[in-house]
């Protein structure tokens, strides 16, 4: 009687038809998972801001610049300053608009919007302009 050798061989056939197919399912659901443009829709016509509300503007390259009032003269800012200036606002329960340029990196406002939040802001929104067509 004959004795069998043992192969060590490992039979990779079957491997390759598994990578194979999950290559097939990578490449048809890949064009699915990619994101679009996000088009951002413009405000309609809009009710004027408070008089009272402070007005925290911030140009496009992101330096802060505080109006008392909608009606006053932009004081610019450190971000020291900015957030001494927000404890008052908050002492004397004003109402804040941060008006940002439209250049403006999205992180800047969101920073702005948070520190205004650790400060304890209650009354915070964005300024917008009013689109021309209304759509």
């Amino acid at each position: 009687m004959r004795q069998r050798r043992l192969k060590n061989e490992i039979n990779v056939v079957p491997y390759i038809d598994v990578m194979l197919v999950l290559l097939v399912i990578f490449m048809v659901t890949a064009p699915m998972m990619q994101t679009g443009n996000i088009d951002v829709p413009s405000a309609g016509p809009l009710v004027a801001p408070p008089q009272e509300a402070a007005v925290i503007e911030v140009d496009k390259d992101g330096k802060l610049a505080l109006k008392q009032t909608a009606n006053s003269k932009a004081v610019p800012l450190s971000f020291v300053d900015f957030q001494r200036e927000l404890k008052k606002l908050i002492d004397a329960d004003q109402p804040v608009l941060v008006a940002a340029h439209n250049d403006l990196p999205y992180q800047k406002v969101i920073d702005v919007l948070e520190e205004a939040r650790k400060q304890g802001v209650k009354k915070i929104s964005l300024q917008t302009k009013s689109s021309s067509t209304g759509k």
